[in-house]
């Protein structure tokens, strides 16, 4: 069993900050009995309420999920299985960023599906949207930032023209626009009950454009794949150095994104089991006390990483 399960209960105890987290907050645990909370003591059903409104979404760090929906290795071999958690639980347990891909539905022209490259992940964008809405509704102190992505494969790929009509159709016919907040990045105030919508996806809309390197809104860590020897050993030190960029840059205008997910020829409940093994939990665990801010920081299997993804939580209240 790796250290991101076993030391669990250890971390919780020795990390003194719920004592401390909770007299910020004003003992938050107290309030939050019905549902899990972090170490720190903060509800994770409900944690960005917690926050300030003045604070920019940039100031924040964001647990997410790469490949959000890909929870049945039916759909697409293990090599696409990438959670366990399906999109209300997830939420729930305190995942704020979505990574939504997408392509045509056969026998929907107007519909898009959610897809792991080629491979079908039988639910489509309106079900991920209604899931967000509804947990929005019952928490309206809270965010979500989605990225939403052309996946452009197989037989139901998409050119931008098509895809950026199917998107209009969403936000128009189908009635989503309000769901989103759509041009620069807000205050968490301003974003309040709304998803964030980061456009992987041509368009001429002006909307905030997702890059898996650098662009004028990111700054992205997603090395999936590598060469050398050790690549799940190089793969954390590509972790490890984003964490350090974003530590040292408090005031960069940019979000940053890093990627705790790897495939390059492992199953990704291994090489996340790894990774987070050898780099995440021992950096993180090591600076529970140190404020900074890491941006969106999605993973594979949060269920196996609970202590993980509740650090990223905690990191906003220290």
């Amino acid at each position: 069993m790796g250290i991101a399960r076993r030391e669990l209960l250890r971390w919780g105890a020795g990390a003194g900050g719920a004592a401390a987290v909770g007299a910020l907050l004003g003992a938050p645990a107290a309030l939050a009995a019905g549902g899990p909370t972090t170490p720190g003591g903060v509800p994770t059903d409900s944690w960005m309420g917690r926050l300030d409104g003045n604070l920019s979404l940039l100031d924040l760090t964001v647990p997410g999920t790469h490949d959000s929906c890909c929870q049945n290795p039916w759909y697409g071999t293990e090599w696409s299985h990438t959670q366990n958690w399906g999109i209300p639980q997830q939420l729930q347990e305190g995942v704020r960023f979505l990574d939504i891909r997408c392509n045509g539905l056969k026998g929907a022209p107007d519909e898009l599906g959610i897809y792991h490259s080629d491979a079908y992940q039988h639910i489509r964008l309106q079900d991920v949207l209604d899931q967000c809405r509804a947990f929005l509704a019952a928490h309206p102190g809270e965010t979500l930032l989605m990225r939403l992505r052309n996946e452009r494969a197989g037989g139901q790929a998409l050119d931008d023209a098509e895809f950026q009509r199917r998107v209009d159709h969403y936000l128009d016919a189908l009635g989503y626009r309000g769901l989103f907040h759509l041009y620069g990045w807000p205050t968490l105030g301003a974003a309040r009950g709304k998803v964030v919508l980061l456009a992987d996806f041509a368009n001429p809309w002006g909307l905030i454009d997702w890059s898996s390197g650098q662009n004028a809104w990111f700054d992205t860590q997603d090395v999936w794949q590598t060469g050398g020897t050790d690549p799940l050993g190089d793969k954390g030190r590509y972790v490890v150095a984003q964490f350090d960029r974003a530590f040292a840059s408090p005031g960069y205008p940019k979000m940053f994104v890093n990627f705790l997910s790897y495939a390059g020829g492992y199953w990704p409940r291994n090489s996340s089991q790894a990774v987070m093994d050898r780099a995440v939990y021992p950096y993180l665990s090591a600076r529970t006390r140190q404020r900074a801010r890491f941006g969106i920081v999605p993973m594979d299997f949060p269920d196996l990483h609970v202590n993980v993804l509740q650090m990223l939580v905690d990191k906003n209240f220290v």
